[in-house]
């Protein structure tokens, strides 16, 4: 298992690194469009809809992905879908404790059917404005990724060195503070080295930024662990050999990726 999850992690991130680099925002675009594609299939599934439905759900996002690629130039637009974000994230945190408080509960169909949506569109709109925006640009996108994926790997390393005490064991007992204070150290590190070689203006408030999006995407990871749990499946799919699906994949990156724009445009 973990020599596939390793041989799948490396593909995964050479194709990315070199799609990030290499391709127009367009044609990013088009590639993300096909993993959130993917990521929305699955959320079908979670939802318990059967192939008519998951279809239609499918059909559903890709058509706010279109609209909000047609309207990513309007000021009103990005800012009124980056704060419904933002918002969206925070009452997640209130979400999780209060399913942390009651591991029995089951929250209502259409409220899973709506977070869907939303984070999927968002964190698709987000990863392409930060692509095509001059200020920013594909070194952006690239950081993002790797931030979530250097979190992720110092959750892991320090998880299984020094964890003792569980995160949130109603929702995901595997995770440990220990492995989060982990992540975030390591993501401290890599935001600091990330402004330098970015360049980025104000550097203490990129590090600022990057580390808000670090604890969101220990958030996002929460997330859907807490709506798998909820849904009774163990992985999302089973398209990604040795990682389950690709929710399994994004599903930090869905939360990072709005909060860490948002924070850039406000506070830079």
């Amino acid at each position: 298992m973990l020599k596939q999850r390793v041989i799948t992690a490396a593909c995964l991130v050479a194709l990315t690194v070199w799609a990030v680099l290499a391709l127009p925002t367009a044609y990013m675009g088009v590639l993300f469009l096909l993993i959130v594609g993917a990521g929305a299939w699955e959320w079908g599934g979670l939802l318990g809809l059967h192939t008519a439905g998951r279809l239609l759900y499918l059909g559903l996002v890709l058509v706010l992905i279109g609209i909000s690629w047609w309207l990513r130039e309007q000021p009103v637009f990005c800012w009124s879908l980056l704060l419904v974000s933002g918002a969206y994230w925070c009452y997640v945190v209130v979400w999780l404790r209060r399913y942390a408080a009651r591991p029995s509960r089951r929250d209502p169909w259409s409220l899973w059917a709506v977070a869907g949506v939303l984070l999927l569109v968002t964190a698709w709109f987000a990863l392409i404005f930060l692509h095509g925006a001059s200020r920013f640009g594909p070194g952006y996108v690239l950081f993002l990724l790797s931030l979530v994926w250097v979190a992720d790997t110092g959750a892991y390393f320090a998880g299984r060195r020094w964890g003792r005490h569980k995160l949130a064991p109603a929702i995901s007992p595997g995770k440990t503070r220990e492995g989060a204070l982990g992540a975030l150290a390591l993501s401290l590190v890599f935001s600091a080295v990330g402004a330098w070689l970015l360049d980025a203006p104000a550097w203490p408030v990129f590090v600022l930024v990057s580390m808000v999006a670090a604890v969101f995407s220990i958030i996002g990871d929460l997330f859907e662990s807490m709506g798998k749990r909820q849904h009774g499946i163990k992985d999302s799919g089973s398209i990604l050999p040795g990682h389950g699906g690709v929710l399994d994949r994004i599903d930090s990156l869905t939360a990072a990726a709005p909060v860490f724009l948002l924070g850039l445009l406000v506070l830079t």
